[in-house]
């Protein structure tokens, strides 16, 4: 069964730094791709960053470059998401994704994932 679960995320202040995590289990093992997306209230759904399994490249939304860092454990397919300088606005629901047929200029497109987290919510006040 393939399962992606995700930990952390919590009530933190603005300016301050926080990590998630998510690890994959079952016939996820070996993505192509994995990434976390975020929805804040009445918005869509956006990639904020991604990690390429083969060859560990990154991709990041332009939003959120320099203060969000992707990585991953292979061993344990795992990847954390951490977010430093943090601002209101990145209160949202926070999501691991998992895609093993994502290309490149798919890897913002919800649909390209097929394996989602339940989500976990990160709640910046100002």
């Amino acid at each position: 069964q393939e399962e992606l679960v995700e930990s952390g995320g919590g009530l933190v202040q603005a300016g301050d730094s926080l990590s998630v995590s998510c690890a994959a289990s079952g016939r996820i093992f070996r993505p192509r791709v994995m990434s976390w997306f975020r929805q804040a209230p009445g918005k869509e759904r956006e990639l904020v960053a991604g990690v390429w399994w083969s060859g560990g490249n990154l991709h990041y939304a332009d939003s959120v470059k320099g203060r969000f860092t992707i990585s991953r454990d292979s061993a344990k397919t795992t990847i954390t998401l951490h977010i430093s300088s943090l601002l209101p606005e990145d209160t949202a629901v926070y999501y691991c994704a998992a895609s093993r047929s994502a290309i490149l200029s798919s890897i913002r497109m919800s649909d390209a994932y097929a394996y989602w987290g339940q989500g976990t919510q990160v709640t910046v006040s100002s």
